[in-house]
């Protein structure tokens, strides 16, 4: 059963999970489930997707209960109108500490255009961990709390990637050295990336929302083995 995190007879949020499709492309290949099949098996009826999360990525996805309520969602997204929490755990600890990514980025290939593209970070909780790896003896890793401005394909993970502090678990933009770690020594097989505030106007009354996605097991269990807390925003 899929985690609902708010339902009403215009829209429906979910709590994605990382690993799970969000409906059929050619980028995720052979994947056997797809999340907005598994939720009109769930509530019923048609919906439609409001925007889209990467495969590897959990958190708060929109989907609506008609197209008029989908475009009306899409509009505020491509207006900027919608307002994007991501919690990520990246190598490194990033400097300084809060800072603005502008940085252009191609779409889907990436020989195409480059459009504008910026991503806002904040570094919230940092950790040096005893493990040796290649010439360094300790590893220095960081939470970050990124609002991207803009909504380019894959933006956090190319930012993030691009000021050399690549996302944990992030297999195209990574490291596959640390990513090799997480697993090995944390047990960690997922990427560590999660949309985890979503704030807008309901489209149909205006009200403000904003809607929160608890983290999964995996996520958790880090921030808990890191001493690292959410923080109360």
């Amino acid at each position: 059963m899929l985690d609902i995190l708010y339902q009403d007879d215009a829209l429906i949020a979910v709590n994605k999970p990382a690993g799970l499709a969000v409906h059929r492309s050619k980028m995720v290949g052979n994947a056997e489930e797809f999340l907005i099949d598994l939720l009109r098996e769930q509530v019923g009826g048609i919906t439609y997707l409001a925007h889209r999360l990467d495969r590897a990525t959990s958190g708060v996805l929109l989907v609506a209960r008609s197209s008029e309520i989908a475009a009306a969602l899409g509009e505020q997204f491509m207006g900027r109108d919608v307002h994007k929490q991501y919690l990520a755990v990246v190598r490194g600890w990033p400097e300084p500490e809060e800072a603005l990514i502008d940085y252009a980025l191609p779409g889907s290939r990436d020989n195409g255009p480059r459009r504008e593209a910026r991503t806002g970070y904040r570094r919230l909780a940092t950790v040096e961990v005893p493990i040796e790896l290649g010439r360094y003896p300790q590893q220095r890793y960081a939470m970050v709390l990124a609002e991207p401005q803009t909504g380019r394909f894959r933006q956090i993970r190319k930012h993030m990637a691009h000021i050399h502090h690549p996302i944990i678990g992030d297999c195209q933009h990574g490291r596959s050295d640390h990513n090799r770690l997480y697993k090995q020594y944390f047990r960690c097989h997922r990427m560590l990336l999660h949309a985890w505030r979503l704030s807008f106007a309901h489209p149909l009354s205006g009200e403000p929302m904003r809607l929160e996605a608890p983290l999964d097991a995996a996520y958790q269990g880090l921030l808990e083995r890191f001493g690292w807390a959410l923080p109360a925003l």
